[in-house]
């Protein structure tokens, strides 16, 4: 006997379901098992990756997001113990951190030390972190008016382990040469910065017979400025105009100003190296602002190019799933091929769809590269205008006031100032110092005229003899009047304390 069509009919919907559930009991083991594929090849960030991502992002003058992936950096050595890289990453967050928090950029590189003493791997490394803690450990001691004591021992230890490594030796083609200069130099700036310009002057020659061509440029600053502080003027010029800036704008900035500084000096002009300062502040100002926008524009590749890394990994997901769904459709009935290729075709408009977004992304993504690059265009040319303005300013200086001149040219002679020209003095002084003696003068309202007149000759910087030339009175006469008159008035009674400083400050 046949079974009826009615059982036939039965059977074939039985197993068709049965079929379909199958299907999509299958289709899901595929799915899941592609998902963890995907997590298992996926390759988790290592600290060293990270480490790099994050120079990278300095290099590109993005402080910020270097030091989040820096602060990462560390937590993943640490939990990793990838000590070499742990160190490394405390030593760049205290670079990065260097000019804006001094005291936590110290704290660093202690840590530094610290993790390296624990796991040593390279003298020259262990150079370089004494060098960089000694650096940082004089920036705190110079901002604070401390003691120098800690710089000192770190940058002995530094340069006492750099001689042994000279000279080159298997395993150590460079030697010690370039880490002495460093050290050399470091040394130069702590004694600059203690005021002991013949110590740092020779210091700084030391460091410039080792120097090599990437580190010479530095240690000819230390050794100018040495120099000048010595009132050596002709020797700083001339170590001033061997620095080749090459494309560092910062760098032409130093040179440009200290050169400026000597023109002034060289004329007496002490008072308006204030302006040549303010001028200069304008031009790094625009010069941060360039970085700033350049900052904000690397981040923002950055997040284009992470988005794209993402779009990148879904679209190769699809095409896997995609695969494992057609192995799939292969071995069912022809009836669930047809829905498969429905399937293929849903997900081939998306990825079309997907493509045409990304494309759209990337031309917008172009636009606004073009865009940035104009910007930094215009940064360069309003850069270019300020470096005129300054130009134009020092020549100005070179002829100024006529009342400075009779000051600077009296010499033993009597000196006598009318009315207008103690007015103009302090106009321009006002000027210059943000209205200073106007303040002075609401400040202090019982101050006699002499008085103000006597401060604004020492503000001037004149000498004693100058100043008693232009009062009739003698050096000691007019060194008591400053005596009285910073005690009297700004109730100032420490002897080491001098009407300069109170005036200056």
């Amino acid at each position: 006997m046949y079974p009826d069509s009615n059982s036939s009919r039965e059977i074939v919907i039985r197993a068709t379901t049965m079929l379909k559930r199958a299907l999509y009991i299958f289709i899901i083991s595929v799915l899941l098992i592609a998902c963890s594929w995907s997590r298992q090849n996926s390759d988790p960030q290592t600290a060293v990756g990270c480490l790099e991502q994050a120079e990278t992002a300095l290099a590109n003058d993005s402080i910020r997001l270097g030091e989040t992936l820096l602060r990462k950096t560390i937590r993943l050595s640490e939990e990793t113990e990838d000590w070499h890289t742990n160190y490394i990453a405390y030593q760049r967050l205290a670079e990065a951190l260097s000019q804006s928090n001094p005291e936590e950029a110290l704290q660093l590189m202690k840590k530094a030390l610290t993790v390296y003493e624990q796991h040593p791997d390279g003298e020259r490394n262990h150079v370089i972190l004494l060098d960089y803690a000694g650096t940082y450990s004089a920036q705190v001691a110079y901002t604070k008016e401390g003691s120098y004591d800690e710089a000192l021992d770190f940058i002995q230890r530094a340069y006492d382990i750099a001689v042994t490594l000279l000279p080159p030796s298997e395993g150590n083609r460079e030697g010690g040469s370039d880490l002495i200069c460093q050290t050399l130099t470091s040394m130069a700036n702590i004694a600059w910065a203690k005021e002991d310009y013949r110590q740092a002057l020779d210091y700084a020659h030391q460091a410039e017979a080792a120097a090599t061509a990437e580190l010479k440029p530095g240690t000819l600053q230390v050794l100018a400025r040495s120099y000048f502080d010595l009132n050596m003027l002709d020797s700083a010029e001339t170590v001033y105009r061997q620095i080749e800036p090459g494309e560092d704008v910062h760098l032409a900035y130093i040179v440009q100003s200290n050169l400026a500084k000597i023109a002034l000096r060289r004329m007496g002009a002490l008072k308006v190296e204030d302006d040549i300062d303010d001028a200069f502040e304008q031009i790094e100002s625009f010069y941060y602002k360039a970085l700033e926008q350049k900052d904000q524009y690397y981040q923002e590749s950055l997040r284009q190019e992470m988005e794209n890394q993402q779009l990148d990994y879904q679209s190769k997901m699809y095409a896997r799933t995609l695969l494992l769904t057609l192995i799939a459709s292969l071995i069912v009935i022809s009836a669930i091929v047809l829905v498969v290729r429905y399937r293929m075709r849903a997900q081939r408009q998306k990825r079309e769809l997907e493509q045409s977004k990304l494309e759209n992304e990337l031309l917008m993504q172009e636009q606004e590269k073009r865009q940035l690059q104009q910007e930094a265009a215009h940064q360069k040319t309003q850069l270019h205008q300020a470096n005129e303005v300054v130009a134009f300013l020092q020549d100005y200086i070179l002829e100024r006031s006529e009342v400075m001149k009779k000051l600077s040219q009296g010499g033993d002679s009597l000196i006598n100032l009318s009315e207008h020209e103690w007015s103009e003095i302090e106009r321009t002084l006002n000027a210059i110092d943000n209205n200073r003696f106007a303040n002075l003068r609401e400040q202090y309202p019982e101050m006699q005229e002499d008085d103000i007149r006597l401060c604004i000759l020492t503000r001037l910087g004149l000498s004693n003899r100058t100043i008693g030339n232009i009062y009739c009175i003698t050096i000691s006469a007019v060194q008591h009047r400053k005596l009285k008159l910073k005690k009297d008035v700004f109730g100032e009674s420490n002897p080491d304390i001098t009407l300069e400083q109170i005036l200056k400050n």
